[in-house]
């Protein structure tokens, strides 16, 4: 059975299933609706309903306080309508962002490459024209035999209408974690690998003319490595700089091809910095931490610059640090968080005194 589920303040309304969540209803009707964690735990997809009724599902007592309930509040990933339904959300429309509506897709993975001892490049081949997305975005990929999807950015390029029919996910191995140890261990060329996707709001400000600072670590350089290729193929000629931070010069992937993309545009500046790597070894590159290089790179002043940031949270927590201090603040500053499943109620942490960070 389906009911009528009307989004204000922008009026609009859209088909709804009772086995679905308010959350999943609007994505896959274009309509973005603020979310993080999707599991209830952090809050971040409140909303006020407005006229019907609504099953609360399983949202966490803390992210939706009794109280709060009785007002008629809900949580957007969770809840499920029992009847028509308005509701009221904290819609912050972006000039910049992209609407595509969520699908669920069925690719065939053509390759399987280590990109480091510890990250596989995994490359999937879609039917026809493929998944659209903006750069910055990621999918949610089933792993069988488990309910919760686990969560990769998209590494390409998307084309020139924002589809691409193939597909690259970066996937760091999580020692104990079953999603990617069937990633690593498992999954071969021709496995058929089922996602849902785009989500996310990670994504460049393309209208703000002010120049770029990418910063990422680990895995997390999907996203910025995304939006790099689609900036540069657009043309774009702002500086761009992307300091990415790694372990050691083996847990570096990439490096040629930004190596060759900063001799290709004199507006790209390319900074890796190791924080572990052997003293005696060959690297005359940055030694320390990725933040700490981004602090000598720019002087300590990061005044007049948009900054994105996408790694595990204590690089994203340093960088942040980091960037204030040189006089870059909230509104100049976004994050993607890499987290892993496991990583359970810590990833709905978001500091209160912040919006978008």
């Amino acid at each position: 059975m389906s009911y009528q589920l009307t989004i204000e303040p922008i009026g609009q309304t859209i088909e709804i299933e009772e086995d679905q969540t308010m959350l999943d209803a609007c994505l896959r009707a274009g309509v973005w609706l603020p979310h993080a964690c999707c599991h209830g735990l952090c809050a971040t997809c409140k909303v006020q309903v407005v006229d019907g009724d609504v099953e609360h599902g399983e949202a966490s007592p803390f992210a939706l306080m009794d109280f709060e309930r009785d007002e008629g509040k809900c949580l957007a990933c969770c809840a499920r309508v029992q009847s028509d339904v308005t509701i009221e959300a904290d819609i912050d429309e972006d000039p910049d962002a992209r609407h595509f509506p969520v699908r669920d897709h069925v690719g065939r993975v053509a390759e399987v490459v280590d990109l480091t001892p510890t990250i596989k490049g995994i490359f999937v081949e879609l039917e026809g024209a493929g998944i659209e997305f903006q750069a910055g975005q990621y999918v949610n990929v089933q792993i069988p035999g488990e309910s919760v999807p686990r969560a990769f950015s998209l590494a390409g390029e998307p084309g020139e209408q924002g589809a691409s029919a193939r597909i690259e996910l970066n996937v760091r191995i999580v020692p104990g974690g079953k999603g990617t140890t069937y990633l690593h261990e498992q999954l071969k060329p021709g496995d058929a690998l089922r996602f849902a996707g785009p989500f996310g709001r990670f994504f460049v400000r393309r209208s703000d003319p002010q120049p770029i600072i990418l910063i990422a670590g680990g895995s997390g350089l999907s996203s910025p490595k995304s939006m790099l290729l689609d900036l540069l193929a657009q043309g774009e000629s702002r500086p761009i700089t992307l300091l990415y931070g790694a372990r050691s010069r083996a847990e570096l992937y990439y490096h040629d091809l930004f190596r060759e993309l900063e001799q290709a545009h004199r507006n790209f500046s390319y900074v890796p910095a190791l924080s572990d790597e052997p003293a005696d070894s060959s690297w005359d590159g940055f030694r320390g931490y990725v933040h700490d290089a981004a602090r000598t790179h720019f002087s300590g002043d990061f005044r007049g610059h948009k900054a994105y940031l996408c790694g595990p949270p204590p690089m994203i927590e340093a960088a942040i640090r980091t960037l204030m201090q040189g006089q870059l603040f909230e509104r100049d500053i976004y994050t993607e968080k890499f987290l892993t499943h496991a990583d359970g109620e810590q990833a709905a942490a978001r500091s209160p005194l912040f919006k978008s960070i």
